[in-house]
This record gives C-alpha cells, sequence and structure tokens, in this order.
C-alpha cells in the first residue's frame, strides 16, 4: 500500500476523495458546465506518488488544497497535483462514462507531506512551474467550503482515519511536460506550511 507523510509519520490513506468542479473560472476555462451539486469521484491508493511522472498520454496538471482525515474531521493539510489524461477523460465526457481512466490511473496523485492544523477556512495555493506561478487560489474562492465538503462525502462514503480529501483546482490548468520544475505551497492565514518542489520524470 503506497503512503503519505503526516506530522513527520507514515500513513496509509484508504482512498482519496476528490470534488471536481469547485472553482468557478476553473469550470470557464474548461468550458464546463457549473454543477448543481457537489462533484465526487474516488482514486484508489495505487493512484498515490511522491514523484511527479509524466504518463504517456496527454496528461493536465490541477493544483489542489488537499486534507487528510482523522476521526472523521481535517486533521492537516497538503498540497496536491491531480493528474487527468486529457483525451480519456474528453471521451468519457462526450459518453457520459465515469472517469476512472482519466483520473485514478497509477501515480495520478501526487502529494507533498501534510502537517497537522487547526484551521483550514483561510488556505491558499500556489503553483509554479518553471518559476512562474501558474495557479493560485483561496477557499474563498470555493463554491464548496471545506466543512461543506467533508459533511458531503460523508453522506456517501466512510472517511477512514488517513484518506485525503482534494478540494478541486483553481483555474490556470495545463499540460505535463517532461524536464519542468514544479513548486507547490500551501499558505495559512499568510505563513507558507507546506512547500514541496518536482521535477517531471519520464514514466
Amino acid at each position: 500500500m503506497n503512503r503519505v507523510i503526516f506530522g513527520g509519520k507514515d500513513v496509509i490513506p484508504s482512498k482519496i476523495v476528490c470534488v471536481g468542479r469547485n472553482y468557478v473560472e476553473h469550470i470557464k476555462e474548461l468550458e464546463n458546465e457549473i454543477p448543481e451539486e457537489i462533484v465526487l469521484f474516488i482514486k484508489p491508493n495505487s493512484s498515490i506518488s511522491e514523484k511527479l511522472i509524466k504518463p504517456e498520454k496527454k496528461a493536465r496538471y490541477e493544483g489542489e488544497i488537499c486534507f487528510i482525515i482523522k476521526n472523521g474531521e481535517i486533521a492537516g493539510i497538503g498540497f496536491g497535483l491531480d493528474l487527468t489524461l486529457v483525451e480519456e477523460q474528453e471521451k468519457a465526457k462526450k459518453k457520459g462514462l465515469p472517469w476512472e481512466k482519466a483520473k485514478a490511473f497509477d501515480k495520478s496523485a501526487v502529494f507533498s507531506e501534510f502537517v497537522p492544523v487547526k484551521t483550514f477556512n483561510n488556505v491558499k495555493i500556489e503553483l509554479y512551474i518553471n518559476g512562474t506561478l501558474r495557479q493560485e487560489g483561496d477557499t474563498s474562492l470555493m463554491i464548496y467550503k471545506p466543512e461543506e465538503i467533508i459533511k458531503e462525502i460523508s453522506r456517501y462514503f466512510s472517511l477512514e482515519d488517513y484518506d485525503i480529501v482534494m478540494t478541486g483546482t483553481p483555474k490556470g490548468v495545463g499540460l505535463v511536460k517532461e524536464g519542468d520544475v514544479y513548486k507547490g505551497r500551501i499558505i495559512v492565514d499568510g505563513k507558507v506550511l507546506v512547500e514541496k518542489n518536482w521535477t517531471v520524470e519520464k514514466d
């Protein structure tokens, strides 16, 4: 089973629950419709990766504020990259099929370490690629806020200790290119809590 680091220790998430279409400007940039209710999908433990690997097929990066769960509540925060196989997702959307092949493949969920946190309503995300700021957003821009997300997820899925919640991506997504250098940051109340660098490797 794949692991992530939380509070300096290795832990094993049983799953990752992801929120789709949670930032209005990102919905517009991909020419999607604003959903009438929260969009949820799951990535399995096998999708977790410490390294940022470029898939053979065209893939899009999506930086996200991520929460780790303990005792059914948010216990920690980290930076995550949701990788999406672009052509697979477009085919699935056109046919009304599930997104698993596009979203839940191996190494499609790349995470920093997670740090304990008590406040999670004034959180900002930044993603730099080759030194240029590509994505930024904060919880105020989310359609569904952290408490709403956890409440809605819990209506359908049991959140086990160390499960991860990916809360959606702000505008600025693009294609994953080998050799690019990524820097992801999570900022809470103006303070950088998490910072992680990756260089895109070939599969």
